[in-house]
């Protein structure tokens, strides 16, 4: 595909997604090992999802003053100081596990704080796309990153069964390299990433957080979808981590549980390949639509099998389609906010939509603990298709035209008439 051309030579762009991928793939190693570890340690079903809540939890937390930051300081510098400062800590667990004083508090404190470095990349990462990327190429390099986090959810849960299975701090240390990866690559981008120019009277931290909550606010179609992602990732990410503290409970071991997230990154990956063809072909809005009711499919097999084979399968089947919802709709909004508004705007929605997902394992573990494994699914299950509603009755989400519509409008009405205040 020419757009996927056009990326490979944006040598900006390049760097920074091979770097991110690097780091994202070390991540995922060690977040599937989190809990693991955290029930080796414990043998408590929640403290293993506390340590995934704390992780969402931090990151969720830091979003909108990273926001605030990205729009004032250099993107570049926030970047590496978040994967210098991810160096640290899990350079720290490796440590520990190596003098053998690795322990379930000191987990969960890194868990909290990678967290929060999570948090602190994402809204300059998201500026520095829109920075180095043409806005015609915008829908084909989200859909790359969607691509990146199903690459490592591909490789990442298989490599991080294996290290764990060799020595409990070795998924920490090769997570500890990804970043410093990361950090490295980071530094080879050549555009300037500072923040647009102000020479207007001192802003306050408070004004600036409200002038990104009033873009977004101040548009019909953005308070829909923040409703109904907030909503569906609580209830989405419940249920699929349901699915894997059942097998957990039943004994399934680290190979297969790997194998299992190793199926849906594959999912993931031919999701993301196929993104741009599926995109340009279907109006934004009713993909989206499309994606609400995808995960309705799977209900019954997830309540009728406790089984790592059927866990794969639904997990890739709602994958499919995935990447091409959120790169579509993510690069229309990029597409119709003011360059000097897009890390507000971006880290009130991202907070926002991730605001709940700290409770999803939360609420997944005492879901399953009062409920059972099949009762958990069909409650879970039927929050997701209420939630499904929202956008299938929003006009302002079916209004949304392809991505061939909107860019033209983008570019002569909706970014001039977006225009407010920073």
């Amino acid at each position: 595909m020419s757009s996927y051309r056009s990326l490979a030579r944006n040598h900006d762009f390049t760097a920074l997604w091979i770097g991110q991928t690097a780091s994202t793939l070390g991540s995922r190693m060690s977040m599937f090992v989190f809990p693991l570890l955290a029930y080796a340690l414990t043998g408590s079903a929640l403290t293993a999802a506390l340590a995934e809540a704390l992780h969402l939890l931090g990151l969720a937390g830091t979003l909108l003053p990273a926001g605030v930051v990205a729009d004032r300081v250099d993107r570049r510098l926030v970047m590496r100081t978040a994967s210098g400062a991810g160096v640290l800590l899990y350079a720290s667990l490796a440590a520990a596990g190596i003098a053998g004083h690795l322990t379930t508090a000191h987990l969960l404190v890194v868990a909290l704080l990678s967290g929060v470095c999570a948090g602190a990349f994402a809204p300059s990462e998201t500026s520095a796309v829109r920075t180095v990327v043409p806005r015609d190429d915008l829908p084909t390099a989200l859909a790359q990153n969607q691509a990146r986090e199903h690459v490592a959810g591909l490789l990442g849960a298989p490599l991080g069964g294996a290290l764990y299975a060799a020595a409990r701090w070795a998924p920490f240390a090769a997570d500890a390299v990804t970043y410093a990866v990361s950090w490295v690559l980071l530094g080879r981008i050549r555009t300037d990433l500072s923040p647009t120019p102000y020479d207007g009277p001192r802003r306050r931290v408070r004004d600036d957080l409200g002038a990104g909550a009033r873009f977004v606010l101040g548009h019909p179609l953005f308070r829909t979808l923040l409703c109904w992602s907030a909503l569906t990732n609580l209830v989405v990410n419940a249920l699929f981590f349901v699915a894997v503290l059942r097998l957990i409970e039943d004994g399934v071991d680290p190979v297969h549980l790997g194998l299992v997230e190793t199926t849906a990154g594959a999912a993931g990956i031919l999701g993301a390949v196929l993104a741009p063809w599926i995109m340009e072909r279907f109006a934004t809005g009713w993909l989206t639509i499309t994606i609400a009711w995808s995960f309705l499919p799977v209900l019954v097999p997830l309540a009728l099998w406790n089984s790592p084979v059927v866990v794969a399968a639904t997990l890739a089947f709602t994958l499919l389609l995935n990447p091409a919802g959120n790169a579509g709709m993510g690069a229309y909004r990029l597409a119709v906010t003011p360059s000097e508004l897009v890390g507000r705007a971006q880290s009130f929605s991202q907070f926002a939509s991730m605001s709940a997902m700290p409770l999803a394992p939360v609420v997944a573990g005492t879901s399953l603990a009062l409920l059972g494994g099949t009762g958990a699914v069909v409650v879970l299950g039927a929050l997701v298709a209420v939630t499904a509603l929202i956008p299938t009755l929003s006009a302002t989400v079916r209004a949304v035209p392809r991505p061939a519509v909107w860019r033209a409008e983008a570019e002569v009405t909706l970014a001039p008439a977006a225009k407010v205040p920073a």
